[in-house]
């Protein structure tokens, strides 16, 4: 059976399905030097954005077939390194889109409506309402720089909400000069 070293927290769900088909060790936050010394072990290496994986790492890892991101990018992987090694590199890069996206509204509407503010200022004793009415974002302008599956969810929400979209975006709005309102 093979076996996956899991080198970064990731979700019990992920290490569950991972045990249906391998043996499964979650060691998290290791030294590079002890991963040095234990890799060798392993069939795959399971990352997030902790774990560097390195020259040294990935040359230590004799067995090494695959190594997973949970994540988006690979950028914390030597990719050309593991290319030469025959090892495959992966990613999930629509894992977290949701949840950026969400957040990325929660964060515009907590600011719209003063929320921070308003919470400090209850934590203080203090109870100001029409301080921190806020405004509402209905045909208010969201801008996106960058239309990838992270912008363009979050412009699909705020669409939904009534805002008027701007969007620059090279790759994807090429003909409009990579600007548009949409």
């Amino acid at each position: 059976m093979a076996k996956v070293l899991v080198s970064d927290p990731i979700d019990q769900a992920g290490v569950e399905i991972l045990s249906q088909v391998a043996q499964v060790d979650v060691n998290t936050g290791l030294p590079a030097e002890e991963l040095i010394k234990i890799i060798p072990d392993y069939d795959a290496l399971m990352v997030r954005s902790g774990t560097k994986v390195t020259q040294g790492i990935i040359e230590a890892g004799t067995q090494l077939k695959i190594i997973g991101r949970a994540g988006v990018g690979v950028d914390n992987i030597d990719v050309p390194v593991a290319t030469r090694r025959g090892i495959v590199v992966v990613n999930s890069p629509e894992g977290n889109t949701i949840a950026a996206a969400e957040h990325a509204i929660a964060m515009m509407l907590s600011l719209s409506r003063h929320i921070p503010s308003a919470h400090q200022s209850l934590l203080n004793g203090k109870w100001d309402r029409k301080t921190y009415v806020g405004s509402e974002v209905y045909k208010k302008p969201s801008a996106s720089l960058g239309l990838g599956k992270i912008g363009a969810h979050v412009a699909t929400v705020a669409r939904s909400m009534g805002m008027k979209l701007l969007a620059f975006d090279p790759f994807h709005l090429p003909r409009a000069g990579g600007t548009v309102g949409l």
